[in-house]
């Protein structure tokens, strides 16, 4: 298993693939919201893929910076068949150890209500007060530092 930063349309191209199946055809976001100015190329944002060497790309994440010093995580899927298997905590330390190694002593996220227990076993500490929806899915905002 290997993450990898997508620099191609093509790696972007899989990344979105993995989006659409997770978020779109297994939550039921719509597709028009799924998509944002932050997926126009790889350039946008930093986009990552997790390839399998039997399964072929099983996971997808990107970060942006937030504001000075904190990355926001974002856009986190992993396969139903790959969960559970420490794909979603590999992409995510991928993921903040790339933003600290450009800087970012911080990263926010937020969660899924239902993947809240996940982001806290690995170290990210609730930050809103109460749920929030995001495409008619209950969030909390997260955060935790990146300093070591």
């Amino acid at each position: 298993m290997e993450w990898i930063r997508a620099e191609t349309m093509e790696q972007l191209r899989e990344a979105f693939a993995i989006r659409m199946e997770v978020f779109v055809k297994e939550q039921g976001v719509p597709a028009d919201i799924e998509l944002d100015e932050y997926d126009e190329s790889p350039l946008s944002c930093r986009h990552y893929i997790v390839r399998s060497d039997q399964d072929g790309v099983i996971a997808a994440g990107r970060y942006r910076s937030y504001e000075p010093g904190v990355a926001k995580m974002q856009r986190i899927a992993v396969l139903k068949r790959s969960r559970g298997t420490g794909v979603g905590s590999y992409l995510l330390s991928a993921m903040e150890d790339e933003a600290r190694s450009e800087g970012y002593q911080a990263s926010i996220l937020d969660a899924q209500c239902s993947a809240e227990p996940f982001y806290r076993k690995l170290g990210y500490e609730t930050v809103s007060i109460e749920p929030f929806l995001d495409a008619g899915i209950p969030h909390v905002r997260m955060r935790k530092s990146l300093n070591k």
